[in-house]
């Protein structure tokens, strides 16, 4: 269990900031990493209110904190910034100290809260894993998550997106979802790539789809068709993907393997037949 300084703020608004969150999941989408050096992508963070909730100065206030918010952690740490005015200037003041926790691939979960101009950044991973059952039934809640999502106007970061026809289900995504998902929860890595070099366009080919477009979300870390839609809703280019009206067809799956460092594996694929 990890936790920085926490710099006292005097502000009386209080809440989440959504854009915020939005900005390192793009950070975390981001090829550069630290310093500048190349890196591989990380799954995007799901925000939970009961991170949100959690105000702490030590060690022994978190722990309590996180029982009061009814939040199991295995591991958690929190990130707090005084001063800035904004989600981005925020990020840029969280980035200088705590770069490489923002990229970190062992967090699934977020929590922000503001108040004025102090920032308290929560990043979290849950204690445990538990069978959410049939990976069919999973996929197809996910689904629906997903359309309900798309039945409303949204904006994916800078991006606005009207709402967009409802997808389907198709069989053929759902199984080059299952494939990937089972690969990364095996052999423990989280990549676009697979480890025989293909991607989601080819991966989808194997399984007799043949597509005008293609597009895949993937997520690590949490444990709730709720979560993993709420986290990729969070990232501006994983949710540009479920908004975005020129698919038409769906595809999801997820795997657990509580002895890899992601837990669970989601993958999600969208197409457009030809």
């Amino acid at each position: 269990m990890l936790l920085a300084a926490l710099c006292p703020g005097s502000g009386v608004h209080a809440g989440n900031d959504r854009q915020l969150v939005a900005l390192i999941n793009d950070l975390r989408q981001s090829s550069t990493g630290c310093g500048g050096r190349p890196v591989e992508p990380v799954a995007p963070l799901a925000p939970d209110e009961r991170l949100a909730r959690v105000r702490v100065a030590s060690e022994a206030q978190l722990q309590a904190a996180l029982r009061q918010a009814g939040y199991r952690a295995a591991k958690v740490q929190v990130i707090a910034v005084s001063g800035p005015r904004d989600a981005a200037t925020a990020l840029r003041a969280i980035k200088q100290r705590y770069c490489r926790e923002l990229l970190s691939a062992q967090f699934a979960e977020i929590g922000v809260l503001r108040l004025a101009n102090s920032w308290q950044v929560v990043l979290a991973r849950p204690l445990s894993f538990a069978s959410l059952g049939d990976w069919q039934a999973v996929g197809r809640a996910v689904l629906a998550q997903v359309n309900q999502a798309r039945a409303a106007p949204r904006r994916c970061g800078e991006r606005a997106f009207t709402a967009a026809p409802a997808l389907t289900w198709d069989a053929r995504l759902a199984k080059a979802a299952l494939l990937h998902s089972r690969d990364m929860a095996e052999h423990d890595y989280f990549s676009h790539r697979g480890r025989d070099g293909s991607y989601a366009d080819l991966r989808a080919t194997r399984q007799g789809y043949r597509w005008r477009r293609i597009g895949e979300n993937l997520a690590a870390g949490q444990n709730s068709v709720e979560q993993v839609v709420a986290g990729w809703l969070s990232s501006p280019e994983h949710c540009a993907n479920i908004m975005n009206p020129r698919f038409t067809e769906m595809g999801a799956a997820y795997v657990l393997n509580p002895k890899s460092s992601g837990g669970s594996y989601w993958a999600q694929l969208f197409g457009t037949p030809r």
